[in-house]
């Protein structure tokens, strides 16, 4: 990530024509001096005036703990020729504005020097040197006795105390051959004043003392809303407020600066009264992994957090494996804290040059597992189709492109994973038809001739009874006649009429649930005559808590379902 940054670093200063600009509103109009990472330029805001620039080079984390030392002295310090101080991912610099005032150089050279500005002097100087700095690493204006820091110098280096003194008290040296005027104390003319003038005056300040406390002045409370919140405090406690922070947060507004103050501006309080300022210090939140989307999934996944896109820089993805339009790396990085309304940077992918690759096997494996080794080959999954099985939901059953195929990197990847089988409940049959119960058919008996009369022809079978009967005058019986025997007759198997699904009308109403899972939703209906479409494919943001009914019945024969299917895919049945 270093040289990503620093790629980072040199794209905020760009190019206007001929002009550079600095963090797109600082115009570039020459380069005062360059120090180690530390360019000083001075340069033309927006609004005309003419600042100075100092600005870091930060590529690696020791440069980026420099910077952080240096306004970390610069806030102790509050110097009063610094305006702005930026640290954000690929900008870090300080704004500096001219001060008018007389060097240090030349009160050194003066051979009277007053009290106040020499004790100024020592004051800069342990302040300077509490915060590792030295009287040399800063431009000094003296103005009415007053010292003025007008630039600090950052260091890449710490200094030790001992080489702070060293460097102090070469500098103050001159200080030693030249006399110091005393000021004069104020009120030491008192002390010739007769004692009972002194005790008069004493009561008089005393009674007004009184008077003061007991009506003090009233002022108007200045509005300092919108403003940082030590400037607010500032400004208030000079008009002879005091001042109580309250933590809040409100959307829009700078992280530090007041969103609201109590008693509102304009308001006429006594002067000691408490003016209670609400600060704009909104929770943390993570930042979103980014990495393998494309630009307009990123920005989604930043606009969920309360997030916004930032630059966007363009390199080449072939070291990194990563295909044409997909997210290299992000500042911050992602799970790191911050605030709502931040910007995120991001380095996308100009595509893989001249490089193919292959998939091993992925039968069996995990959706997940999949798409990492699609990943790790520079690949992107682009298509997943679900089919039923019985494996475990999400195993991947097939893959396009076959395993050990060699393809070109940032080819698309296509994975049919498993999904659960679902058998529609089928819709109960009724009674059926049952035919009615066998009834054996009555034999039929041979009747008996009425009056047998003998005769001479010769008998035929035919012509033989079937039973014969003995005369009461008779003592032998005729022989019997051979019969051919008559084959039963099968009893008759009644027939059933097949019967005609007659046709119906039916209609379909249902309610789609809320969290109903994404995807392409259609309905068809089953019946004797097979599956038809009635209502197209929908996406599931349309149909989710939703009562859906046909506006017309359909017309169906026999047994009919109503089949709702996701993607394909059963999804639900409905019985009219």
């Amino acid at each position: 990530m270093g040289a990503r940054a620093r790629y980072a670093g040199q794209r905020m200063t760009g190019q206007v024509g001929r002009v550079k600009v600095i963090d797109g509103k600082y115009e570039v109009l020459r380069e005062l001096s360059t120090q180690g990472m530390v360019t000083l330029s001075e340069v033309r805001a927006a609004e005309g005036v003419t600042r100075h620039v100092a600005w870091f080079a930060v590529a690696t984390p020791a440069d980026r703990q420099v910077f952080h030392a240096y306004r970390t002295a610069l806030r102790a310090l509050e110097p009063a020729g610094l305006t702005d101080v930026v640290a954000r991912p690929g900008a870090y610099y300080a704004v500096w504005r001219p001060l008018t005032g007389q060097p240090l150089a030349a009160l050194l050279e003066q051979k009277v020097r007053p009290q106040e500005t020499v004790d100024a002097l020592h004051a800069t100087a342990d302040a300077l040197a509490a915060q590792g700095y030295a009287l040399d690493d800063a431009d000094l204006l003296i103005d009415n006795h007053q010292v003025s820091v007008a630039y600090l110098r950052p260091l890449t280096l710490p200094r030790t105390p001992e080489d702070i003194a060293a460097r102090n008290a070469q500098t103050l040296a001159p200080l030693k051959a030249g006399r110091v005027r005393r000021r004069r104390e104020p009120g030491a003319w008192l002390t010739f004043v007769p004692g009972l003038l002194l005790l008069g005056g004493a009561a008089y300040l005393g009674a007004q003392a009184v008077q003061i406390y007991l009506n003090p002045p009233v002022r108007e409370v200045v509005s300092v809303t919108g403003q940082e919140a030590k400037a607010a405090a500032k400004a208030l406690t000079a008009a002879g407020f005091r001042v109580e922070y309250t933590q809040g947060q409100a959307g829009g507004r700078a992280i530090g600066s007041i969103i609201r103050q109590d008693p509102a501006g304009g308001t006429n309080l006594p002067r000691g009264r408490l003016v209670i300022l609400t600060v704009n210090n909104p929770p943390a939140i993570e930042v979103p992994a980014l990495e393998e989307m494309n630009l307009g999934q990123a920005r989604d996944a930043l606009k969920d957090r309360a997030m916004v896109l930032g630059k966007v820089l363009k390199v080449d993805g072939t070291l990194s494996n990563t295909p044409e339009g997909r997210v290299i790396a992000q500042l911050p990085e992602a799970a790191s804290s911050a605030q709502r309304g931040q910007s995120v940077q991001l380095l996308i992918s100009t595509g893989i040059s001249g490089k193919e690759t292959w998939l091993p096997n992925l039968t069996g494996l995990t959706f997940e597992q999949a798409r990492a080794h699609a990943r790790a080959a520079g690949l992107v999954v682009n298509a997943v189709e679900r089919q039923p099985s019985d494996k475990p939901e999400n195993t991947v059953l097939e893959q396009t492109p076959a395993p050990y195929v060699r393809v070109d990197v940032g080819s698309p990847v296509k994975l049919t994973v498993a999904a659960a089988r679902y058998s529609a409940p089928s819709r109960p049959a009724g009674n059926l038809p049952l035919p009615p119960a066998y009834v054996p058919p009555t034999p039929v008996q041979p009747e008996a001739p009425q009056d047998p009369q003998p005769t001479t022809e010769p008998v035929t079978p035919d012509a033989v009874p079937a039973t014969p009967e003995t005369d009461t005058g008779t003592t032998t019986p005729p022989a019997p006649a051979t019969t051919q025997p008559t084959p039963p007759t099968p009893p008759a198997t009644p027939e059933i009429a097949p019967t005609e699904p007659q046709t119906r009308s039916v209609n379909f109403e249902y309610v789609f649930p809320a969290d109903l899972p994404a995807g392409n939703y259609t309905v068809v209906v089953r019946d004797d005559d097979g599956e038809r479409q009635i209502m197209p494919p929908t996406a599931a943001a349309n149909l989710a808590n939703r009562r859906a009914n046909s506006s017309e019945a359909a017309a169906v024969r026999g047994n009919a379902v109503f089949i709702i299917r996701r993607d394909g895919v059963d999804y639900a049945t409905v019985t009219p």
